[in-house]
């Protein structure tokens, strides 16, 4: 790290005062102050009095090697070590010159040597260490940053250089996700160097990284000592809240920081806390304020990687991916190894529907981010989404007509492509009636294929059988199902398919062996502003000469997105061509309405070693033919546990009044079971790298 070399140079400079003669002080001044050209052209013209003097020649070559010619000032030293062979002066000024080149291997070989030969230099010893911190070999660097302090208790300089090692130590673990040593390793430094603001900066950033805001804040807290340090607290004020899902408390923050920098008048902090500012907005969805403002700090600021970004980032959350993949293009043109570029594009690949190019992407960006968490867990999302799976589900249902199955669903999912995934399923079903005592079973075994041939368009389909036996007949149906899934506009989503099952709700009705073919149609309109709609149509015509017609639809509004809590109205419309009582709830005309309240924590946006829920509550009214409205109401719960990104587990429980076998007076129970496994991390199949 160039703040290490620097700080050895300082001692260093001690040697030409040390060796020189007094006519040569203006010199030694100019290096002192960092004056460096004027320090080689003094020396230059010393020399051409004094060609032989040792001290000129050496202050020349630091000089030249300071001033932006290290390569120079390392042949000089080379030179000057055949000259005056076993010089230790001249050895340590070699010696730095390999790390001005950045040559840190053979400065460390060198520097090893020194070391052996004079335990006891301070020089040396710092050298060696600062060589071992470029060479990120932090633990060797820090014994002998320390070793270089028992020989000089408490010096300034290698206290410096104590700090930077611990700094990139810490680094290096919060790459491992050994948090915890590396606020460790900060909290030393602090130790040294009391509200440090790099130190407090590095532990703040490791408590966002761990989702941990108050600490966040608390270390932001500790570093404002002055009017420039507090903008920054309040800008990270700003992130540790939205960290904790707080938004709107997020907006305040942001805006202090900007008013607060307004007022000190500093340019580079007006800059950042109006960037914070515009990042407040999006996360508030307030898209059109934050478009206006990036489209203000572009007039500044034109190119500007930082507002590119914030632009990138407005588009992510409009869902505009092919303008933020645009956005991150340029980012990379600018800056071909910026984190930002490389990591946002992969995401906006994927959210595109282009996960090839996404991994492409996120490979790149580990490439040059060794092992950074956030890309690390992106491509542990990619691997997961493409590698094999199994999924059992168990459970148990009974009405009050006193009707009881249980069922439980095997399937095995592994995807051969990023485009092409198979799967199998095995279902099994046993129904019973307690007051008739008549019972029926089915097996089911299917399997499917989907296929991703566009990446707004994919095809699904299943084709397999069911094997029935019930109390008064054995039979086999071909169960079929066929359906698109399509993104035809922006935040908007197609379902469109065929199914054919066998109605087995109890056992009079699999006993019928009634089959249904449905054609049937979903599709969902979100908005930016919170509100969306959702539409749901069956068209089934039945074995037994029946037809119904189904139409659901729902408009709702997200309240919170993490975790998610909306809610809305719901209506169902349901009509059958014949009524058919004695068999199956049929009537030629239903109508439900209720509102519902939604709230949710989802098991892909849970954290591993974390729990994820879901909580459904409905009310309303439903309206069969002509009677008389009766209330309906329906509580559906789920509590699972992620217990890493390959193996969840969850428990269910439904219960509703809303009519279905019978007319009236229904009520319905189901509860159950579900495990995942991804049987392995990766996908089998061989992913592109580049």
């Amino acid at each position: 790290m160039k703040y290490l070399i620097n700080i050895y140079t300082l001692i260093a400079f001690m040697y030409c005062y040390t060796i020189g003669a007094q006519n040569m002080q203006e010199g030694f001044t100019n290096l002192e102050k960092g004056e460096f050209a004027k320090a080689e052209v003094f020396f230059k013209e010393v020399l051409k009095t004094y060609p032989d003097n040792k001290t000129a020649n050496l202050c020349y070559a630091r000089a030249l090697g300071l001033n932006n010619d290290p390569e120079k000032a390392n042949e000089l030293f080379s030179d000057m070590l055949e000259q005056y062979p076993g010089d230790f002066e001249i050895e340590l000024n070699y010696a730095e010159s390999l790390l001005w080149n950045k040559n840190y291997t053979d400065a460390k070989s060198y520097y090893y040597t020194l070391v052996t030969q004079h335990p006891e230099s301070f020089p040396a010893l710092l050298g060696y260490a600062n060589t071992l911190s470029n060479l990120k070999e932090y633990p060797e660097a820090l014994d002998y940053v320390n070793r270089a302090l028992t020989v000089s208790p408490k010096n300034p300089n290698a206290m410096v250089s104590r700090k930077y090692i611990r700094l990139g130590y810490a680094a290096k673990m919060v790459q491992m996700r050994d948090y915890e040593s590396a606020i460790n390793l900060l909290d030393d430094n602090l130790v040294d160097f009391p509200n440090d603001k790099d130190t407090l900066l590095n532990k703040a950033n490791i408590y966002l990284i761990t989702k941990e805001g108050d600490k966040a804040k608390a270390a932001y807290q500790q570093m404002a000592t002055n009017t420039a340090d507090s903008i920054v607290a309040f800008s990270g004020y700003a992130l540790a809240d939205h960290i904790d899902t707080n938004d709107k408390k997020a907006m305040l923050w942001a805006i202090k920081a900007v008013a607060l920098a307004q007022k000190h008048g500093d340019e580079k902090l007006i800059k950042q806390t109006n960037e914070r500012y515009i990042q407040a907005l999006i996360w508030n969805r307030e898209y059109k304020a934050a478009e206006e403002a990036i489209a203000t700090e572009k007039l500044k600021y034109p190119n500007d990687n930082g507002m590119l970004a914030l632009s990138a980032t407005l588009g992510m959350y409009r869902s505009d991916f092919k303008e933020s993949i645009a956005d991150y293009q340029n980012i990379l043109v600018n800056d071909s190894l910026s984190f930002d570029g490389n990591l946002g594009i992969a995401n906006a690949h994927f959210a595109d529907g282009d996960p090839d190019n996404a991994y492409i992407a996120v490979n790149k960006t580990l490439d040059i981010f060794e092992s950074q968490k956030d890309a690390v867990t992106f491509l542990e999302k990619l691997n997961i989404i493409y590698s094999p799976y199994i999924e059992e589900k168990a459970g148990y249902s009974y009405d009050n007509g006193d009707n009881k199955a249980y069922f439980s669903t095997t399937s095995l999912h592994f995807p051969l492509s990023t485009k092409w995934s198979a799967a199998v399923h095995y279902r099994y079903r046993k129904t019973e009636n307690n007051i008739t005592g008549r019972s029926a079973e089915s097996n089911d075994a299917k399997g499917a294929v989907h296929y991703q041939f566009h990446p707004k368009v994919s095809f699904n389909a299943v084709l397999g059988t069911t094997s029935v036996s019930s109390f008064n007949n054995s039979y086999s149906q071909v169960l079929v199902e066929a359906f698109f899934k399509a993104k035809p506009f922006k935040l908007q989503d197609l379902e469109a398919g065929y199914k054919r099952d066998v109605q087995n709700f109890n056992a009079d009705l699999t006993d019928q062996e009634i089959t249904a073919d449905n054609l049937y149609m979903n599709y969902n309109i979100s908005t930016n502003f919170k509100l969306g709609w959702f539409t749901q149509y069956f068209f089934t015509t039945q074995s037994d000469g029946n037809q119904r017609n189904l139409l659901f639809t729902s408009l709702y509004y997200s309240f919170f997105s993490q975790p998610v809590l909306k809610g809305g109205i719901n209506y169902q419309y349901i009509s059958f061509k014949e009524r058919v009582p004695e068999i199956y709830f049929s009537p030629k005309r239903f109508n439900l309405a209720e509102v519902f309240v939604d709230f949710l924590k989802d098991e892909q946006a849970a954290e591993n070693k974390s729990i994820y829920y879901g909580l459904n509550v409905a009310a309303g009214y439903q309206y069969i033919e002509k009677d008389e409205k009766q209330g309906t109401y329906r509580l559906q719960a789920k509590l699972g546990y992620k217990f890493s990104s390959r193996l969840v587990a969850d428990i269910y429980g439904l219960h509703s009044n809303i009519a279905s076998a019978t007319a009236a007076g229904f009520t319905y129970t189901e509860f159950g079971f579900r495990l995942k496994w991804n049987i392995t991390g990766t996908p089998l199949f061989k992913t592109i790298k580049e």
